[in-house]
């Protein structure tokens, strides 16, 4: 097996991290591949927003106010263990990168053309983080959907969406592969 083909499949979502810091030079390594992802009629969607200490901290009470909100809808009340988690989620993870798509309001069409080269453009980074020994983790929780999220991170809601938030760090562990047979997929047609 090659080793571009190792990577893909070796790849998994890691959930949790270690304390290892990733050099800007990986990120930006990660970048240069997302940015030479396939996209049609060359729209160049996606964006990428590192997400610092600072802006973090104020995504802090949307976070919390959302985990109230989901334990408040179990019928029970957010405890302290689930807000900090939640917390953690969001504070101890070595880099957060928002991930955004371009808005083409009125064109349906082109935007979910964009949405899937910038889907496409967030896989080589995660894949070329993979490469590299950094694992990461996509998030579409409803921080993301979040309007305080967007004027938090100076993002416009008209020009784009967010995706999501992909966590990215030295892997603490590796999952098992969970996956099922490749055959299973594939259908040929006559």
């Amino acid at each position: 097996m090659n080793e571009a083909q190792e990577v893909l499949n070796s790849r998994r979502t890691i959930y949790k991290f270690s304390e290892k810091q990733i050099d800007c030079s990986e990120l930006e390594l990660a970048f240069q591949a997302a940015d030479n992802a396939p996209c049609h009629k060359k729209t160049y969607p996606w964006k990428y927003y590192v997400v610092g200490r600072k802006t973090r901290e104020m995504l802090l009470p949307t976070v919390i106010s959302l985990c109230r909100k989901k334990e408040g809808s179990k019928g029970n009340l957010a405890s302290k263990n689930s807000e900090s988690r939640a917390i953690s989620k969001i504070m101890d993870v070595p880099v957060i990168i928002a991930v955004t798509t371009k808005l083409t309001p009125g064109d349906e069409f082109r935007e979910e053309e964009d949405y899937a080269a910038t889907v496409c453009s967030l896989h080589n980074l995660v894949l070329c983080l993979w490469s590299r020994g950094i694992g990461s983790q996509w998030s579409t929780g409803g921080i993301t959907r979040h309007q305080s999220t967007y004027k938090n991170l100076g993002i416009s809601e008209t020009q784009e969406r967010i995706i999501g938030f992909v966590k990215v760090g030295y892997p603490e562990s590796i999952p098992e592969k969970k996956k099922g047979d490749a055959r299973e997929i594939a259908n040929y047609l006559p």
